[in-house]
């Protein structure tokens, strides 16, 4: 069964053909990255017209590199949310068109579900129940999977999440955009324990998470060291003890999850896992087996999307013409209830 997977809830295009869920013919990703530099973070506007842009050409070429026509394509799975409402709308407008002219079923995919199936589209041999860590630029949150499209939300951020953080952090620090690649490449020349920054809500019970005082722990530290001849010196450092801080929180939280939930595994997702340091950071203090996505696939993509999309089309789930953007939709919303197929 071919699934086309479509993605657009940030700044990244992805139009994917996957083969039962976890054999990927096609992965094609436009990334915006030259387009919102310039502004160092996302322009919505500019984020949307440029999926407009590309999506065409994406599945064109997706068709192309699969070696199958559109009217092969069994199932449309599209992001629905969480996402930037007119980046999601393009997506979502598009997959609604495909699946009116070929008459092929459209089902909704959640974003951070498409972070979580990443490893099964990756080929993990992933068993349920486990825990998932997804940490991105919009998103940290635990979640524990009990079974196939069955979650509890364990813990998520209260201010700004991981991503959000290493991207406010690089600004500071007058690092090129994205800040999280930035940072990582600068802290490999750093000391992670040159500058002693807090590991928020380490001490406090649950699985939240908060990165706004660590972001501002740095900022007094680099207004202080602005004074002195040899800050740029230090900036390496300052960052690879940030990088070593929210690694460091990431780590613990989920091990405390997997520990408490009586799980063995560990699944990790999203932008943020595809760092190094905070890979080999979770995987060393988690106490179980973890399972990460290759960095490709930690990433924005629409093979994660029509991974998810051939599941849920076989527990019956699918959209009709309705379905619209749902840009601050939760994991446990009701919408999904709402479109099951009896």
């Amino acid at each position: 069964m071919l699934v086309l997977g479509i993605e657009t809830s940030c700044d990244e295009t992805g139009v994917a053909i996957v083969e039962s869920g976890t054999h990927i013919l096609a992965n094609q990703v436009a990334s915006q990255i030259p387009l919102h530099e310039r502004f160092g973070g996302v322009v919505p506007e500019i984020a949307s017209r440029a999926h407009l842009r590309v999506i065409t050409p994406m599945l064109r070429a997706a068709l192309e590199k699969a070696g199958c026509s559109l009217g092969q394509i069994d199932i449309i799975a599209v992001t629905v949310g969480p996402g930037l409402v007119g980046s999601l709308l393009v997506g979502i407008s598009f997959a609604k068109a495909l699946a009116y002219v070929t008459g092929k079923p459209l089902v909704p995919v959640h974003h951070l579900e498409g972070h979580i199936y990443a490893n099964i589209v990756a080929g993990a041999s992933l068993r349920f129940p486990f825990v998932a860590l997804v940490a991105s630029g919009g998103h940290t949150d635990l979640i524990e999977c009990r079974g196939p499209l069955q979650y509890r939300i364990l813990g998520r951020t209260r201010d700004d999440a991981a991503g959000e953080a290493f991207d406010k952090v690089a600004k500071l620090l007058n690092l090129d955009y994205p800040g999280g690649p930035a940072i990582e490449r600068i802290a490999a020349h750093g000391n992670p324990r040159a500058f002693d920054f807090p590991r928020p809500m380490l001490s406090e019970p649950g699985f939240d998470f908060s990165f706004s005082g660590l972001k501002t722990a740095v900022l007094y530290c680099q207004a202080e060291l602005k004074e002195r001849s040899d800050f740029v010196e230090l900036v390496p450092d300052v960052a690879a003890s940030f990088q070593a801080a929210v690694a460091d929180v990431l780590a613990e939280k989920a091990r405390r999850a997997v520990r408490e939930t009586g799980v063995s595994n560990l699944a990790l997702g999203g932008g943020v896992i595809a760092n190094r340091c905070i890979r080999e950071t979770i995987v060393s203090k988690a106490g179980c087996d973890v399972f990460v996505p290759p960095p490709e696939l930690c990433l924005d993509n629409g093979a994660m999307t029509a991974s998810v999309g051939y599941y849920r089309h076989r527990s019956g789930y699918y959209a009709d013409k309705t379905l619209n953007a749902e840009p601050n939709l939760r994991l446990s919303s009701s919408l999904w209830k709402e479109l099951k197929h009896e």
